[in-house]
């Protein structure tokens, strides 16, 4: 017996299931583990993923509770009519349509059961309010035809009735302004330019490299639609929780990043993908920070990007965020124009695509100070390979040239053996005759 519930011991723990005698342990006998070299590699985590600021979509992960002051939804009400779900708009639009129906044909029953016309219709001599008006949804149906205009003919107001002459004209008018207000809520939300949005495209990642020696902050954006945006422009805000000098701690405070404000870059004439950079200077708030330095960071950039809707005229914006695990060190953007025959083709395949490039991991302002010094690349020496390690040390070079700047360099080293002959040929020439009496 005690061979035969081993055996199926055994089978349980091959299949994966387990055993029924097994308890489980609590939790904090699970938890304690002996400290070893080998638990703290397996268990120890990379980096944990922190919540977002800004979804990749640009919905904003924020939701307000305890709100006391609901009324002030009330006084904004065509905002907060567009602003409801899909579903709770049509049924609002419904709800509105019905109950004044309703309540108008509640009125004109009233009248007629006031006047006696539900009981004397049908003698002779009697005029009624409304003629073939004998019930309630008599009554109903003339409402809708009233407020819809639609007039079929078969119930018609007369003359001898002034308190129905003043109640047409109270529902026309009161009809009017309902139409007005739920049309236009409708209007307003079919074209809402929010699905504008989802024709602009920013990249999965944003990298970090140098460019005409100075790091630079990337990321790109496109559009995929051919009727552009008018007066497009982007901005960037870091979200970052910092504490002041008085200990004062303030969650996800929102800083500046310069992305061309000052020089008029930040106005976009987007019609083909762009690379929108950030010089990281004095002013930047990634001026002292370095590689190490930025992987021990928590932080989060919101990219917006606004502009007017061509066919439209509305104004359009569009949202997304980089995480500082999203933000790359030492990568460039793949190009994606070519020039085709006639015309200029963008590959979106290639949208989010990067590639390694030679980039220093000191920060900004340590290569700042390296270039003031004196040439930085002369200096630089070859790194042995490491796996996975995509950046080098600013006094270092990696052994893989930049892909694009391969054939530049090609020509240079053309150009300085044809300059290095050339040199040569006239150092020749210019070299005096040895003299006579010296020996061979």
């Amino acid at each position: 017996m005690a061979g035969d519930s081993r055996i199926l011991m055994d089978h349980n723990m091959e299949i994966g299931v387990t055993p029924a005698q097994v308890k489980k342990l609590p939790k904090h006998l699970r938890e304690a583990q002996i400290s070893t070299e080998r638990t703290h590699l397996i268990s120890d985590p990379a980096k944990k993923p922190r919540q977002r600021y800004v979804q990749k979509d640009g919905k904003c992960n924020v939701h307000h509770g305890n709100v006391q002051e609901t009324y002030r939804y009330l006084s904004d009400l065509f905002t907060t009519l567009v602003d409801l779900r899909w579903r709770l708009s049509l049924f609002i639009f419904t709800l509105v349509y019905v109950v004044n129906w309703l309540f108008f044909g509640f009125l004109w029953w009233l009248i007629a059961l006031i006047r006696g016309d539900l009981v004397h219709a049908d003698e002779e001599g009697w005029t009624p309010c409304v003629e073939n008006l004998n019930s309630f949804v008599s009554a109903f149906l003339f409402s809708i035809e009233t407020e819809t205009t639609i007039g079929y003919g078969y119930r018609v107001i007369t003359e001898k009735c002034p308190e129905g002459i003043i109640l047409l004209l109270v529902q026309a008018i009161l009809g009017s302004i309902v139409n007005a207000m739920m049309v236009g809520c409708m209007f307003v939300k079919i074209s809402q330019p929010k699905n504008r949005a989802e024709t602009l495209m920013f990249s999965h990642k944003a990298v970090i490299s140098v460019r005409d020696n100075k790091m630079c902050l990337m990321f790109r954006v496109g559009d995929l639609r051919n009727s552009h945006i008018v007066e497009a422009s982007i901005r960037a805000k870091l979200i970052r929780s910092q504490q002041t000098k008085e200990g004062e701690f303030i969650p996800l405070n929102q800083t500046d990043i310069n992305i061309g404000f000052d020089t008029g870059d930040d106005r976009l004439f987007l019609v083909s993908p762009l690379i929108i950079s950030h010089e990281i200077n004095e002013k930047s708030p990634f001026w002292e920070m370095s590689l190490a330095q930025m992987e021990k960071e928590e932080f989060e950039i919101v990219v917006i990007l606004e502009g007017m809707v061509e066919a439209t005229g509305m104004t359009c914006q569009a949202r997304s965020s980089y995480l500082d695990t999203e933000v790359l060190w030492g990568y460039r953007f793949t190009p994606v124009l070519s020039l085709e025959k006639g015309f200029y083709e963008v590959d979106y395949n290639n949208f989010h695509d990067i590639y390694e490039t030679n980039t220093p991991t000191c920060s900004a302002r340590e290569l700042a100070a390296k270039l003031r010094e004196g040439p930085l690349l002369p200096q630089l020496s070859l790194l042995s390979p490491e796996p996975k390690m995509h950046t080098f040390d600013p006094l270092d070079r990696l052994s893989k040239p930049d892909p694009l700047s391969r054939d530049e360099d090609k020509e240079e080293r053309d150009s300085g053996a044809d300059r290095g002959e050339t040199n040569g040929s006239a150092a020749a020439l210019e070299e005096p005759p040895l003299a006579d009496g010296l020996p061979d």
